[in-house]
């Protein structure tokens, strides 16, 4: 190697980005095994590769600014031709055919390609080997039989196999391997056939930094690259002091890395060949040839080996074509039974919950999550409830519910989530615009260990300076923490599933506020009818009661004590009735009427009430405890009546207990002001609890207790009216309590 090429490894090995940063579309140089000429539009020569005087005979400095009719022994006229009919946008080489030029002493044939670099054609020779026609006669039946072979191997591994078999029976390279790239730019080795004395790398990984980015970006545009020696010496180009750098991108004479042959030479090899393999125009993989010795790579064997690289392609690309089109199928029909589960169902949750092996397959999970604001059901195996929670909170603050979130590494991109010990990896997507409503799925931790050809860390010596691997023994690395990754088909098909569901839910919505609407038209129409049936049912009633009772004062000596039975019978049950019809009255006015509000002293109001009820229970040994009360702000009328009506039932339910303890006070709330009145009376079984406040229920005989069954349904629409709730609890023989809760914000907006 000469001095300044040492120079040059040297620099470049001298930086940890040397790699990524090395001009390798303009080396400047190209390799030996052949010579280059560069024409501008009138076909003179501009740049020249130094070695012409080796293979010609002629001093570079003779050729520039000559034409093919000075150079080209035969078929100028022809070659001239062929390259004015060069497109702009075709930069790849084309063979334009095997020529002999003036001045070859050897009187050698040249294989001329020539392809466009901007507005300069460039023109590469190599010297035709005698047998070059034998080898391209033989050439068609290995391809025929490849493509043939391709059509019945089911698998991408299968295909990679095949093609590496015939890949070194077309080359006679000593091995020859297919590896595919993942996510993060990592190639492992699936096929390999080599030879007595070549190590084996089946299996085997190879990092991403093997590989520059550049370089990567080259292979895809360049599909085939050949270096007959690791060993040679750079030949460098005659070009004017003031030209631009000459870009070699597709050009097959192209001097590589330093970097790379010094790789090479540490792996053992000595020539090599690379087939790219695209898939849908991303570098999906590729096809490497080494061998221990030099090797030359005629023309119409690269010719051919880039075409069945191209044909290998499209067979990979079709094979995972059909693979994706298979999971989607079976994706989409995982949507439409959940879909068609949650039809059935009054919810999005129960539906899922009904299907809970099509929802964990959607996901490829061992467990999932339906969260609804605080409500978590869980399926499956999944962190608990608290640990669910506390990811649905770091979710919601990341604000963009549009995406679908996921995660192979809990760990490392949400760290800290409580009880996710064994679950590496989630999927969340966000079925609501405005509330923390999401589906999570989870997959649990797989212990990944992967061989690598050599430790794939690169090495600096105790000068800083970056070396290559110069080891490729195989070397085992562990991973702890992660799942298996999610696919783009299966995030794609996460995002139809949430259209589909908020689909779902706005219709839902739609449904449920048509629903409340003409609830509500129900409600005012039920109301009013109360109302006018009510009014109108009380003057009658009150006569009934009126008549029969004059008819007792006046006749009723003349009755027997039958007939005296049965018209106190009709004066009970019109007074009954009446009451009855008055408390539907003032139940249906609840409703109708505005709420006026005003502060209100409960305790006063408790005392007055009391009062008011002294005549029910006089003669009764009842201990009362009234706590100190706050002052809320409400509507004083209905507000006395609601404690009226819980009151009246608290001395009416413990009648018979001796002493009767009624209590009434108050439970902190941070936003509210919590009210309870509590006895030791009869009590109640919570099963029925449902039932308590609902009009004309009741869970006592009336010959046991009187009562219309209004009372508590009117308190539970006087408390909801104020924007607060009731319930109650119970036991059979031990007492009751209920409760209501009035909030402290301003009622302004009520009415």
């Amino acid at each position: 190697m000469a001095t300044t090429e040492l120079e040059r490894l040297a620099a470049l090995l001298g930086s940890s980005t040397a790699c990524a940063d090395e001009p390798i579309r303009t080396p400047g140089s190209i390799q030996p095994h052949g010579f280059l000429f560069v024409l501008d539009e009138q076909l003179r020569i501009t740049q020249l590769s130094e070695n012409v005087q080796q293979w010609l005979g002629v001093a570079p400095e003779q050729l520039i600014g000559q034409t093919p009719t000075a150079w080209l022994d035969d078929g100028p006229a022809s070659l001239v031709e062929r390259l004015k009919q060069l497109a702009h946008d075709e930069p790849h080489p084309f063979h334009v055919g095997d020529l002999r030029l003036l001045g070859d002493r050897e009187n050698l044939r040249f294989a001329c390609t020539a392809h466009r670099s901007g507005n300069a054609f460039i023109l590469e020779f190599e010297p035709v080997e005698r047998s070059s026609h034998d080898a391209a006669a033989s050439l068609y039946p290995l391809v025929h039989r490849f493509v043939a072979k391709l059509k019945h191997d089911a698998s991408v591994e299968e295909l990679c196999r095949f093609a590496c078999t015939e890949f070194k029976q077309i080359t006679g390279f000593g091995r020859v391997m297919a590896y595919r790239f993942d996510v993060g730019g990592n190639g492992k080795v699936l096929a390999e056939t080599a030879g007595p004395g070549y190590d084996s790398y089946l299996g085997l990984c190879f990092p991403a930094s093997d590989i520059p980015a550049q370089a990567r970006t080259l292979y895809l545009a360049n599909r085939i690259r050949v270096i007959p020696t690791a060993d040679y010496h750079p030949v460098g180009l005659r070009a004017p002091a003031s030209g631009e750098p000459l870009d070699l991108s597709f050009a097959g004479l192209r001097s590589v890395s330093p970097v790379h042959l010094q790789y090479m030479r540490n792996m053992g090899t000595q020539a090599s060949m690379s087939i790219s393999i695209v898939v849908q125009g991303q570098l999906w993989g590729m096809i490497s040839c080494h061998d221990l010795a030099p090797r030359t790579v005629g023309l119409q064997t690269r010719t051919a080996c880039e075409l069945l690289g191209r044909i290998l392609s499209l067979q990979i690309e079709a094979r995972e074509l059909q693979a994706l089109a298979e999971r989607q199928l079976q994706l989409r029909q995982l949507i439409v039974r959940m879909l068609s589960a949650m039809a059935d169902e009054d919810s999005i949750s129960e539906g899922l919950k009904a299907v809970p092996d099509a929802l964990l397959g959607f996901g490829g999970a061992c467990g999932a999550a339906i969260v609804f604001a605080d409500q978590i059901e869980l399926i499956g195996h999944t962190p608990a409830a608290g640990g669910v929670a506390a990811l649905v909170d770091q979710l919601a603050g990341r604000g963009d519910r549009a995406e679908v979130f996921h995660s192979d590494n809990l760990g490392i991109d949400l760290p800290g989530l409580p009880g996710f010990d064994d679950i590496a990896g989630a999927m969340a997507l966000s079925i609501s615009e405005l509330h923390p409503h999401y589906l999570i799925w989870f997959r649990p931790e797989v212990v990944r260990t992967v061989t690598w050809a050599g430790q794939p860390a690169k090495s600096l010596d105790e000068r800083g300076v970056l070396n290559p691997r110069n080891s490729f023994e195989s070397w085992q690395e562990t991973s702890h923490g992660t799942s298996l990754p999610w696919e783009s088909v299966e995030l794609e098909s996460a995002r139809d599933l949430r259209a589909a569901l908020l689909g779902i839910v706005l219709r839902k919505a739609e449904e449920l506020a048509q629903l409340a609407g003409e609830l509500s038209r129900s409600n005012k129409e039920l109301e009013a009818f109360s109302y006018s049936v009510s009014h109108d049912l009380r003057a009658p009633l009150r006569h009934i009661a009126g008549y029969a009772e004059l008819l007792g004062d006046f006749d009723g000596s003349n009755l027997s004590e039958r007939g005296l039975r049965f018209l106190e019978n009709i004066g009970d049950s019109a007074r009954f009735a009446g009451t009855l019809v008055d408390n539907l009255l003032s139940f249906s006015q609840m409703g109708r009427a505005a709420l006026h509000l005003s502060d209100v002293n409960l305790e006063a109001l408790i005392e007055a009430i009391r009062q008011e009820m002294t005549p029910d229970y006089e003669g009764r040994d009842i201990h009362w405890k009234v706590d100190t009360l706050p002052i809320v702000v409400a509507d004083a009328a209905f507000i006395h009546l609601a404690l009226r009506n819980l009151l009246s039932n608290a001395i009416k339910y413990t009648r018979g207990r001796e002493p009767a303890v009624i209590e009434v006070g108050t439970l902190p709330g941070e936003e509210e002001t919590i009210l309870f009145i509590r006895d030791n009376g009869v009590g109640f079984d919570m099963e029925y609890v449902g039932k308590l406040f609902g009009v004309f229920q009741r869970l006592h005989h009336v010959d046991e207790f009187e009562g219309t069954g209004i009372g508590l349904a009117s308190v539970r629409r006087i408390i909801e009216r104020h924007e607060g709730c009731v319930w109650a609890e119970g036991a059979p023989g031990q007492g009751a309590t209920f409760y209501f809760s009035l909030p402290r914000h301003s009622y302004s907006s009520v009415m």
